[in-house]
């Protein structure tokens, strides 16, 4: 027997139960993880309240975790008990041992600890695609990231910063300001007490930025239309405050002919080759110094609970780990 996360119909974090569970043995293509370390994710809440609809109840949610392989199934070449691995899909993270198939699987490098492992996985690959296939940011490019103060903000604001870029961020206080301002961030715009749109525009002289990555949503909406040069891009990745309002494609046009796309790192590391090659890019990035994986707050799994709440409350600032 072993434990996990389950819930049983979606809402408030208080439907997440710590229960026993029994595992299978792992089958075809599958390999048995013990987990180390377990990420916590806005997707996570999304998950768990519904507004991502699962096909099937109950399930255990989570997406991002670190560990070693206690068991392997048939066929399964690449691993052997006793390595080292980490993962961002697919989801059932939430939980002490898991089956899952061996191809989402990547080597965790020796270098690298359990913790930042889980810490890095879904907000660094994240992180990889939004500035390196999304849009590709370039020296001399201007940039706004909404809520740089998170897990995904804070590594985005080193790695956009050692590309090159003039990094604009927006935060909720002034501690989050100082925070993102000691993670490459060059302008940190607080917008409980700034207009994010007029600072973005004196900031850039009236230009605007080339590209705003937006996790937030509807508060951020349609603000960060605004702070678009013409031909820009807009790349809503993510609600923390709420869908964002149906778009009106004229809207677009009369703001500078803009582009908008709506990406999901499941999209982009679907295949093997790529999520292979998406992790190598994040663990060089974090191995020569380039990104620091900061872990600021550690629960107990079975606290999940608590860790939602935490989350949902804005209290938790970059990477949060959930320990078995």
């Amino acid at each position: 027997m072993t434990h996990a996360i389950r819930v049983y119909e979606t809402g408030g974090p208080e439907v997440m139960k710590w229960e026993a569970v029994e595992l299978p043995d792992p089958g075809p293509g599958e390999v048995r993880v013990r987990n180390h370390a377990v990420g916590l994710n806005f997707l996570d809440v999304y998950n768990r309240s519904g507004l991502y609809r699962r096909a099937h109840l109950p399930f255990t949610p989570g997406n991002e975790g670190a560990g070693e392989v206690v068991a392997v199934g048939d066929g399964v070449t690449d691993f052997k008990v006793g390595d080292r691995v980490a993962y961002a899909d697919p989801i059932g993270s939430y939980a002490e041992e898991r089956n899952m198939p061996a191809a989402r699987l990547v080597a965790l490098p020796e270098g690298i600890d359990f913790r930042t492992g889980a810490a890095m996985m879904l907000k660094g690959m994240t992180v990889q695609y939004l500035l390196r296939r999304t849009f590709k940011v370039e020296k001399g490019h201007t940039i706004l990231f909404h809520a740089a103060a998170g897990g995904v903000g804070l590594i985005a604001g080193q790695w956009a910063n050692a590309l090159g870029a003039t990094v604009i961020g927006t935060v909720g206080s002034a501690e989050k300001a100082e925070l993102a301002k000691a993670h490459g961030y060059h302008h940190v715009i607080n917008y409980n007490t700034e207009d994010f749109v007029e600072r973005v525009k004196e900031i850039t002289d009236g230009q605007g930025v080339e590209v705003v990555y937006d996790s937030v949503g509807k508060d951020t909406f349609p603000g960060s239309l605004d702070c678009l040069k013409p031909l820009g891009m807009w790349v809503p990745f993510g609600q923390s405050s709420g869908g964002t309002p149906p778009l009106e494609l004229g809207m677009l046009a009369q703001k500078g002919s803009l582009f908008v796309t709506r990406p999901t790192l499941f999209t982009y590391a679907a295949k093997r080759e790529d999520l292979v090659r998406m992790a190598g890019e994040l663990f060089k990035v974090v191995a020569d110094g380039t990104v620091k994986i900061e872990v600021n707050q550690t629960y107990p799994l079975k606290d999940a609970v608590q860790a939602h709440r935490d989350l949902e409350g804005r209290k938790t600032t970059g990477a949060t780990v959930m320990l078995p």
